[in-house]
């Protein structure tokens, strides 16, 4: 791979450390950010907000758009939902990322979010990355879903060309002929762009297997490799959840990954930082 692709993102830049609502990504600790799938009702996110923080999340994640396979899916609050991530983050004490799905939506999403996430299906949307990039806000890049290394890194340089200077890359986990898990998680490619990028990254266990009971077990492989950190999905009832039910933990499994990780870092000389509430 030729870093003179992406001169803006290389590892020869130095390092980057990421700022979303006073949280850094990238330095010498690590960052949880925990939440549901998809914001609900103000109930179960304010739910899953008290519990993220007492796992030692220090930034909430929700989705208020909903990019689902099926068009009869659950699609999200839209702006209402935006509008209660921020009164619930505002409550508990954590900046905001969710997602944005259109170029037109990245206004609205900024006005009320600390960071723009760009979804796995849109990594590859350029006038999206664009909009982000010129957006001012932090920008949360999930790697696509069938997306190599390059193509990551190519994307991000386009953030950031546009105008960003704050783009967390995630690690989502990418599509093999395997069907037991829902992605497979890239443990190599974590450890391969920590070396290729000066930016942070950052990994996304739930969407990497899809099942509840290997999430934590993924997470703790992402922080072996050299993850800045993790982005899970939480729910105060998975089983009643509208969307990805199958991969939220409840926030006692959400706590004892927070536990485990703490132990891995440690390991690997970072520290998860515990969250006084």
């Amino acid at each position: 791979m030729n870093a003179s692709a992406f001169p803006l993102a290389a590892r020869d830049a130095g390092t980057t450390v990421v700022e979303i609502g006073g949280v850094e990504i990238g330095g010498p600790a690590l960052v949880l950010i925990a939440g549901p799938c998809s914001v609900e009702s103000e109930d179960q996110l304010r739910a899953a907000a008290l519990s993220a923080r007492a796992a030692g999340a220090t930034i909430l994640r929700g989705g208020a758009f909903k990019p689902r396979t099926s068009p009869y899916a659950f699609q999200g609050l839209g702006e209402e939902g935006l509008a209660l991530l921020r009164a619930v983050g505002d409550e508990t004490g954590l900046p905001v990322v969710t997602e944005a799905l259109e170029p037109a939506q990245v206004p609205l999403v900024a006005e009320y979010a600390d960071a723009i996430q760009i979804g796995s299906r849109n990594m590859h949307v350029t006038p999206l990355l664009r909009a982000a990039g010129a957006s001012g806000s932090p920008v949360l890049l999930k790697r696509g879903m069938s997306a190599t290394l390059e193509e990551l890194l190519l994307a991000a340089e386009t953030i950031l060309l546009a105008g960003s200077e704050n783009v967390v890359l995630c690690e989502r986990g990418i599509r093999t002929f395997d069907s037991y898990t829902r992605n497979c998680l890239d443990v190599g490619g974590i450890a391969a762009l920590k070396r290729l990028t000066r930016l942070p990254v950052v990994a996304d266990p739930s969407h990497a297997t899809g099942r509840r009971e290997l999430v934590t077990d993924a997470a703790l492989a992402a922080i072996a490799a050299g993850a800045d950190g993790l982005i899970v999905e939480a729910h105060p009832e998975p089983e009643a959840a509208r969307s990805d039910a199958d991969q939220q933990l409840t926030p006692q499994e959400l706590a004892d990954l927070a536990g485990r990780v703490s132990r891995v870092a440690l390991a690997v000389g970072r520290e998860l930082p515990q969250v006084v509430s």
